[in-house]
């Protein structure tokens, strides 16, 4: 029996389970607004078969930095950028954005295929696609190549992961969204177990698939790593998080060291710094945050206002993508003005208890009924097509 033919006939066999599809909370937003996306026909090497979106700020600037956004399953580039508010900070403050999107040819459900070793090997598939759309981005818009970075949701948090081991030289940091470690699924089977229940490993085996992915990166630095995870997400199990910093915790070196500690926003938040005190592994745990992106629309702070709820966009009083981008350096000023300009976000106050998966030992989804998780699993990892 081949691989194709045992993966079929492992969701044959679920499918007998699932009573309905219906209600898993993984269904599209809707149909697409007008979007302010562009599209590219031709990047470069595509064997990954993917489709070139971005958002370039009118009389963008030479040297501006770029920010990489990869949707989660269900959703188009145009949904998660309007959820997540990326192409609006970019005007606002000055820098790129490029979506990559996934064909439904590739996946019924739009996942991008993290648990697919061929494409999430260096030099193919679909990491290799967005590769060369980075660098396609960099050549035309005269992009920093030093100041790129990537983030996404879920599947597409996955592929955030993906590209962080089998390019870090291309991405100064990346952040994290109800993802999964580099590696710790290689076919439908692996991905719905680490899905519902973490893949455990020790650090350093965590660490060796992701120094193994790749050339080490000029002077040994790894990207940056911000870790998001909603405590009550039931699609991908919080205890990923905690895997998660144990591999990219062993990558910087910083394993089992004190970090420090603080609350942003009301949510608990951990950093790390490395010998030369730059911060190179954070941590978000958001309370009572399901299976979504954290956004904050309202927020108090004009500048955090961003993106919008609904979906897998989730008002939950922080707003992600504002914190991700301040702890990126690019809301230090607003374009064309100096006034209301704001530090970075890369401080923390508190020291942290020492410890690999911290504040994510022992957390598991709760589950109450196995048919359910196991839909909203396959929906999310792309292996159940929509009714």
């Amino acid at each position: 029996m081949t691989m194709t033919e045992a993966n079929e006939a492992l969701m044959s066999q679920l499918m007998k389970h699932l009573p309905t599809m219906e209600s898993f909370g993984l269904h599209a937003g809707g149909a697409a607004n007008a979007t302010q996306l562009r599209e590219t026909a031709q990047f470069g090497d595509d064997p990954g078969q993917l489709r070139m979106l971005s958002f370039v700020p009118e009389n963008l600037g030479r040297g501006a930095p770029l920010v990489v956004a990869l949707h989660g399953c269900t959703q188009t580039a145009a949904e998660y950028d309007r959820g997540t508010g990326w192409s609006n900070l970019a005007d606002r403050y000055g820098f790129a954005v490029l979506l990559p999107e996934q064909r439904r040819g590739n996946n019924p459900n739009v996942c991008f295929d993290w648990f697919q070793p061929e494409d999430i090997k260096r030099g193919e598939g679909e990491v290799a696609s967005i590769a060369a759309m980075v660098r396609n981005m960099v050549a035309e818009h005269g992009l920093d190549p030093k100041r790129i970075f990537v983030t996404g949701l879920s599947a597409g948090g996955a592929m955030t992961a993906a590209l962080l081991a089998t390019y870090p030289e291309l991405f100064a940091g990346g952040a994290i969204i109800a993802g999964l470690p580099y590696g710790s699924a290689h076919n439908v089977k692996e991905a719905l177990g680490t899905m519902s229940h973490a893949r455990l490993r020790q650090p350093r085996e965590w660490g060796d698939l992701v120094r193994a992915a790749a050339p080490r990166p000029p002077g040994g630095r790894y990207p940056r790593v911000a870790i998001w995870q909603g405590t009550a997400d039931h699609t991908v199990s919080p205890a990923n998080a905690g895997q998660l910093q144990r591999q990219w915790g062993d990558v910087h070196g910083i394993e089992g060291l004190p970090g420090v500690a603080d609350t942003v926003d009301g949510v608990p938040h951990h950093a790390w710094r490395d010998a030369e005190g730059r911060v190179v592994l954070e941590t978000y745990s958001v309370p009572g945050l399901g299976h979504a992106v954290p956004v904050n629309p309202s927020a108090a702070d004009p500048d955090a206002r961003c993106g919008q709820a609904g979906g897998y966009f989730s008002a939950s009083g922080i707003s992600s993508s504002w914190q991700i981008a301040s702890s990126w350096g690019l809301t230090s000023q607003r374009r064309a003005t100096t006034q209301g300009a704001r530090p970075a976000a890369d401080t923390a106050r508190a020291e942290a208890p020492r410890g690999g998966a911290g504040q994510w030992q022992g957390m598991t989804a709760k589950i109450t009924d196995p048919a359910s998780v196991i839909g909203r699993s396959l929906r999310a990892a792309g292996l159940l097509g929509e009714r």
